[in-house]
């Protein structure tokens, strides 16, 4: 919106954007006195082929001739490479100049000689007796009477802003037409005297004038300049103000022969962007761009990008496409740079009250696509349906927005449409359905009888067809389920288990050695044999393939099946299938791409990531313990049978050697298994074992993962080792959990503080782990009241010593 002041309150405002201009050039080091610049004397001439421009000392800045079109235009532009960008011209608007041109600095100002069609003279720049010129490497170019200032080219901005330079208010940047025409475009960039700097399409025959589509909405009167200075912050100022940021400084690490230059920029578009361009010192052809900053986001929000009766959409952030409506087709491209859009290939309105609509017209629906500038001539509260049959039958509607329920009909043109997957919006367009002649009435009459008689025959005959085709699949169904439910008991018999629950795939042989590529990929080997890498014919899905030895072909099948085969939680790997091939005993479980917890271990993982694989392996424990239908001790928890999937998951492993006990069992007889270190005192008391053992493993595991360690035992400076549960309760009996963590993670500064280790955090999981390593099985805590005690929800008493103390 344009406001008028009056004329004292220009002069105000003029004064303040002069002041505030001097005090940013001060401060960025880019007083036009600065020694960084090329000094151009009187008589100085400049043509198109000879002498087409004067650089700054650097050489980043040129002021001159450059290529246009057919011919040459004039302005500053920065040497980027492969080609230069122009920051600053003349006059947008002006026609191409010819090769015989020629700019003179005289002591009335810059003078353009064209000798074309004669000799004559345009004033570029009318100054006072200039004596002097000169092109700073700021990219500000400067006339000199004597000492004094008496022109600059930051002083009338084109499209662009560099570091240094600021936009006063009432002052305002111009899109260009096109990438290669220098011309004014369709959008305009201005701090407006009500201090809001604003965005809007220039208006046109089919909008209003005063179109924006984006501002910074600060509308104190007292903002009057936006600023970029030489360090990339992009921010506005005004007289008794805060600074209201649009961008902070940049940092950019950069070598000592490097120097960057920022330039925020209208684009094509009317997208306002801040852009970052690094050279070498001094410059080569190592030129690089950043985009630090953009006004918006997506493209398609600039109202009118696309002109009338077409919709926009943005399949990047950089990147928008224009797409006409149905029935509508694409004006000539540009006429003077400015899109129309598209129009309707028909007008027939008069005509429309006359026919039946229905015959004569469809309605086509698009979804997602909202319509920001919306002035519908009727709302109405109706379903989705009503509101596309009400369009059709309105002959003033050519299309309809249905949104919540509200159906607004609109005419033709439809101005500022976007189309983007959140929007939960549909828009209807009346199309017209094309006529056939009367000739072709009569044939379409006599088709349509035929296809009527060939409709009757196909259902008649297809029904039959069908009847019969149900008929023999039912009896091949019934005979294969059958048939396979008689292999499946045989097979199974043998095995001795049975489960009406038991839902997993049997798999052939062939199928598993296709799939392993003859098991010729070995991923690992744990207690039960070795895992081969495989891939099934389902859309080439992963899988990790055991082969079960002899020795263990009998219970260790059995057990494995019966205690898996009914479990799901998301910290236990899934067994998909099984495969018996005589002797021979397969299991195929998921694949679990990242690894074991003993890998993890060796790489020194992050305190947030120990916690959480932590947690993870208790759920999974008390999965087993307290929530699966069947009881089940693991019997073998170490960091080797710990995997991660592809998102970092820990999940348990190998259920070769578990036990599954009856809801009234409370602990099993059974022989000594497991690794040693793992194995919990009672594996070698001929007792009774209960899922005690399992938390006495999970007590070891917890303090190699606080330790980041997979070693049993700890060398403390001394012939001898010490076991790891010895050694961490001596720590925590002396109070000096430190010598736990280790020296990498307490004295590297330079670590960041999310890999910080939480003292607080590593003493409660340290006492978590020392009860669970306690000697007496009921002394060691349920995995439910662990998980409490590490989620922090319940108190953690003091721990015993689970071993004798020794001299620390």
């Amino acid at each position: 919106m344009h406001i008028m002041l009056d004329p004292l309150c220009t002069m105000t405002l003029q004064s303040i954007v002069l002041i505030n201009t001097i005090f940013l050039l001060v401060t960025e080091g880019y007083l036009v006195n600065d020694s960084m610049s090329s000094n151009i004397s009187l008589n100085s001439s400049l043509t198109p082929h000879v002498n087409p421009s004067w650089s700054s000392p650097s050489g980043l800045f040129s002021f001159g001739f450059y290529p246009q079109d057919d011919g040459f235009a004039i302005g500053i532009w920065l040497t980027t490479i492969p080609e230069i960008t122009v920051v600053w011209t003349v006059d947008l608007d002006d026609p191409p100049l010819s090769s015989n041109s020629t700019i003179v600095l005289s002591r009335h100002g810059w003078l353009l000689l064209l000798t074309t069609h004669g000799k004559q003279e345009l004033i570029i720049s009318q100054t006072d007796s200039a004596t002097s010129a000169s092109m700073f490497d700021s990219g500000n170019f400067v006339f000199y009477k004597h000492s004094e200032v008496v022109w600059q080219s930051f002083d009338y901005p084109s499209d662009t802003i560099l570091g240094g330079q600021s936009l006063a208010a009432g002052t305002s940047l111009y899109s260009r037409a096109s990438a290669s025409q220098r011309s004014s475009g369709r959008f305009q960039l201005l701090i407006q005297l009500d201090g809001n700097l604003v965005a809007y399409r220039l208006g046109n025959s089919s909008w209003s004038s005063d179109d924006s589509y984006w501002s910074t909405e600060t509308s104190s009167t007292y903002y009057e300049s936006l600023i970029l200075n030489r360090n990339g912050s992009l921010y506005m100022v005004g007289f008794d103000e805060p600074e209201r940021v649009l961008h902070p400084s940049t940092s950019t690490t950069m070598r000592n022969n490097e120097t960057v230059i920022y330039r925020a920029t209208l684009n094509l578009q009317g997208n306002f962007v801040l852009y970052s361009h690094i050279f070498t010192t001094p410059p080569s052809n190592l030129t690089r761009m950043k985009t630090e900053w953009a006004a918006l986001q997506n493209l398609c929000h600039v109202k009118g990008s696309c002109g009338v009766n077409s919709y926009c959409s943005s399949p990047t952030a950089d990147k928008m496409e224009c797409h006409c409506f149905p029935g509508f087709s694409f004006f000539n491209n540009t006429i003077n740079g400015k899109i129309l859009g598209c129009y309707r290939g028909f007008t027939d309105e008069k005509a429309c009250s006359q026919r039946e609509l229905g015959f004569f017209y469809n309605i086509t629906a698009l979804e997602h696509i909202e319509l920001q500038a919306l002035n519908p001539y009727s709302v109405k509260n109706l379903t989705k349906n009503d509101c596309s049959k009400s369009c059709l039958d309105d002959c003033s509607c050519w299309a309809s927005l249905y949104v919540d329920g509200d159906c607004k009909k609109l005419r033709d043109p439809i101005a500022n449409a976007l189309r983007d997957k959140s929007i939960l919006a549909t828009v209807f367009i009346k199309v017209k359905v094309p006529q056939p002649t009367s000739v072709n009435l009569v044939k379409q009459s006599v088709v349509v009888e035929r296809k009527r008689l060939v409709f009757v025959l196909a259902i008649t005959l297809g029904s039959l067809a069908l009847f019969c085709t149900i008929m023999a699949l039912s009896s091949f169904l019934f005979y294969r389920v059958h048939v396979h439910r008689y292999e499946s008991v045989s097979e199974n018999v043998g095995l001795g288990f049975i489960d009406d629950h038991l839902i997993l795939r049997s798999f052939s042989f062939d199928e598993l050695q296709t799939a392993t590529d003859g098991f010729k990929e070995v991923i690992g080997r744990n207690s039960s044999g070795q895992v081969y890498k495989g891939y099934i014919s389902e859309g080439k899905k992963a899988v990790a393939v055991k082969r079960l030895e002899k020795m263990f072909e009998g219970g260790e099948f059995r057990a494995e099946i019966t205690s898996i085969a009914q479990t799901h939680h998301r910290n236990l790997v899934r067994l998909l299938g099984f495969c018996v091939h005589g002797a021979t005993k397969l299991l195929v479980y998921e694949f679990m791409s990242n690894g074991s917890l003993a890998d993890l271990l060796l790489a020194q993982p992050r305190w947030k990531e120990r916690v959480r694989v932590a947690l993870d392996v208790a759920r999974g424990i008390l999965y087993l313990h307290q929530e699966c239908e069947t009881r089940i001790i693991h019997c073998n928890i170490k960091p080797q049978n710990i995997l991660f999937d592809e998102y970092w998951t820990a999940k348990i492993s190998d259920f070769g050697l578990s036990k599954p006990l009856s809801p009234n069992q409370s602990g099993t007889l059974t022989s000594v298994k497991g690794t040693r270190g793992y194995l919990a005192p009672e594996w070698f008391r001929n007792t009774l074992i209960s899922t005690k053992v399992d938390i006495y493993s999970f007590g070891v595991v917890l303090l190699e993962i606080l330790c980041c360690t997979s070693e049993m035992e700890i060398d403390v400076l001394s012939e001898d080792k010490t076991p790891l549960t010895t050694w961490a309760y001596n720590c925590f009996a002396a109070n000096k959990l430190h010598r736990l963590i280790g020296d990498d993670e307490d004295d590297d500064d330079d670590d960041d503080d999310d890999d910080d280790v939480d003292i607080y955090m590593f003493e409660k999981m340290v006492k978590v782990g020392l009860l669970c390593i306690q000697d007496d099985p009921e002394a060691r805590p349920l995995i439910r009241d662990v998980i409490l005690m590490l989620e922090g929800t319940s108190d953690i008493p003091i721990p015993p010593s689970p071993v004798p103390l020794v001299a620390f």
